[in-house]
């Protein structure tokens, strides 16, 4: 019997999120098919897959996220699906070692979309932001402007914080690509 199961992820905890896909193949859940924060399990038996996820550079639906789909299934991976530009790919376990990334230079570049996109999503978030204070400083008794500003300042924190987790983790990347030069 599949299991659905809500859990949320943000950009940032790429790594987590395929940590926690790993247990849950551990525990004899392979994953099935993924949605917003919905994640679709099916019965397996315990590790017998070994899941991974990547920020593509385009879309799924397009000609290049599609070209790139199917190099990956060429490995003999399983495309189950994306949330916008994450795609998630499944192996058996049995067919040896599965990794998107094969040296530290693509793992960087990967980082680098993640920072990126974080980047204009924090950029259009400001500018939000500055809409909202700009509103409220016309209407100040406004609650649903007042709860608004709110989330997007605690939103605009995390996305600030999740910046920072990104590069350090491409900078640890690169110090140890500098180490094996």
């Amino acid at each position: 019997m599949n299991k659905k199961v809500y859990k949320w992820f943000w950009a940032w905890q790429a790594d987590e999120e395929e940590a926690w896909l790993a247990e849950m193949a551990r525990q004899g859940h392979a994953l099935a098919g993924v949605g917003y924060a919905a994640y679709e399990f099916e019965p397996c038996a315990p590790g017998a897959y070994i899941v991974r996820l990547e920020l593509l550079d385009a879309l799924p639906c397009t000609a290049r996220g599609r070209d790139y789909i199917e190099f990956v299934e060429s490995t003999g991976a399983e495309y189950l699906g994306s949330v916008l530009r994450w795609a998630y790919f499944r192996k058996k376990a049995g067919e040896g070692g599965f990794d998107l990334f094969s040296d530290l230079d693509s793992r960087i570049r990967h980082l680098e979309r993640i920072y990126w996109l974080l980047v204009a999503l924090t950029v259009m978030l400001a500018a939000n932001l500055c809409n909202v204070a700009a509103m409220l400083a016309r209407f100040p008794q406004e609650m649903l402007l007042r709860a608004g500003a709110a989330v997007e300042i605690l939103l605009l924190y995390l996305f600030l914080r999740g910046l920072r987790t990104i590069r350090r983790k491409r900078n640890a990347l690169a110090a140890e690509r500098a180490l094996h030069e």
